[in-house]
């Protein structure tokens, strides 16, 4: 088994585990579900439903199957076998006592969907992602420069087995196209939807033009939008909405692209090593995606779903991220530069004009991310280094 670091949904896997008789944990591939969901519960049958014989069994005689486990399990990759779940239902409608399946599933189109239809109201559902900064540091190895981090990206293999992050990375594409995608899209347009995974990385932290990528990818424009919803359900990218609150009539309602992982995005752009990455046109673009998938990742450990926007007028002001937790404002504007310039804070000023027209009674946490060392709090904004990236949401005002 893997070795295990530390993971923040733990505490909120063993809590729903107190109160629904199924929680299920699903994420992308690789990102550690089920060596947390092992470690988790170590008393619990362990069941991979991968694997063959196992998976014959639960699909032609789910209720033998079932009778085997009476006193629970954890059941790895769920969708492998989803004629289970509706048996499960019946079972656990039976025998209701909470914790006794744990459920992890990849690829989250199917298995989400097959879990809020049959196990509405008896089952906890979460999400794990690939380390966070703070728990990846419970690796040995993690890079101690900033570029070295966002080119390897966080998938644990890469520091638990030591392998080469390029290595991994593009054996991890490579998987993900011909194995999970070929499973959702005609295997004929596989090269296609190479093409337009790399198109997509090229866009990385910009507005989503459905007409322009899938021109560019040779795709229809509706192609172009369910090949993003294919990739978004397997927490490959994440489309974060501008923010919808009717301010002003010129502000742009388009979301902006990001990937829930870095490496991935260098290893299809092709950026070969670090030093790359640190002279590339996309590294600040790159740099604010690590800062967005972080925000997305401490919200999904405490089991929130995350909710995320950005905010651009057609002239001038813009913010890279937005995000509302009850009556306060988290502005973050993330910067690739090591040192602090004054243009660093400058549409906080605006934001706040713009809210107090607006008459919103909310109040604002000014925060900008950026790529040194250092951590202040000056009088417009905190000011954050980039291992400080963990802080953002946890200031009290």
């Amino acid at each position: 088994m893997d070795s295990m670091i530390t993971r923040k949904l733990a505490d909120k896997l063993l809590q729903l585990a107190t109160y629904y008789p199924i929680v299920a944990v699903t994420g992308p591939r690789q990102a550690g579900k089920t060596t947390l969901c092992r470690a988790t519960f170590p008393d619990k049958p362990y069941v991979s439903l991968e694997s063959l014989d196992f998976r014959e069994f639960a699909e032609s005689d789910p209720r033998g199957f079932l009778m085997e486990y009476r006193q629970g399990a954890v059941l790895d990759e769920i969708q492998q076998a989803p004629g289970l779940v509706s048996y499960l239902q019946a079972e656990v409608d039976e025998h209701p006592e909470p914790g006794r399946f744990i459920l992890t599933g990849s690829q989250h189109f199917g298995i989400s969907q097959i879990i809020s239809q049959s196990l509405a109201g008896r089952c906890g559902l979460l999400t794990l992602l690939p380390p966070d900064f703070e728990e990846l540091l419970g690796f040995s190895g993690v890079p101690d420069d900033l570029f070295t981090l966002l080119w390897q990206g966080a998938y644990p293999r890469i520091y638990d087995q030591n392998i080469p992050a390029h290595q991994w990375l593009a054996d991890y594409i490579a998987t993900y196209v011909q194995r999970d995608v070929r499973q959702v899209l005609n295997v004929g347009d596989l090269l296609t939807f190479s093409s337009f995974l790399k198109l997509c990385a090229g866009r990385i932290a910009q507005e989503v033009n459905l007409s322009s990528l899938g021109g560019d990818a040779g795709v229809s424009h509706n192609t172009a939008k369910s090949w993003l919803s294919i990739l978004e359900a397997s927490y490959i990218i994440h489309r974060i909405p501008a923010w919808h609150v009717n301010i002003r009539k010129q502000i742009v309602k388009a979301p902006k692209l990001h990937f829930l992982d870095t490496g991935l995005v260098c290893n299809l752009l092709q950026i070969r090593e670090p030093g790359q990455l640190r002279l590339h046109p996309l590294r600040g673009a790159i740099f604010e995606s690590w800062v967005v998938s972080e925000l997305y990742k401490s919200l999904a450990n405490q089991g929130e779903q995350p909710v995320l926007h950005h905010y651009r007028e057609s002239r001038g002001l813009e913010m890279d991220v937005l995000v509302q937790r009850g009556d306060c404002l988290h502005a973050v504007e993330v910067k690739s530069a090591a040192t602090a310039a004054p243009d660093f804070f400058k549409g906080f000023e605006q934001i706040a004009g713009r809210i107090q027209t607006a008459s919103l009674s909310l109040r604002l946490d000014n925060v900008v991310v950026y790529g040194g060392e250092t951590s202040q709090k000056r009088s417009t904004a905190r000011l954050l280094g980039w291992r400080d990236v963990g802080t953002i949401l946890q200031q009290a005002l």
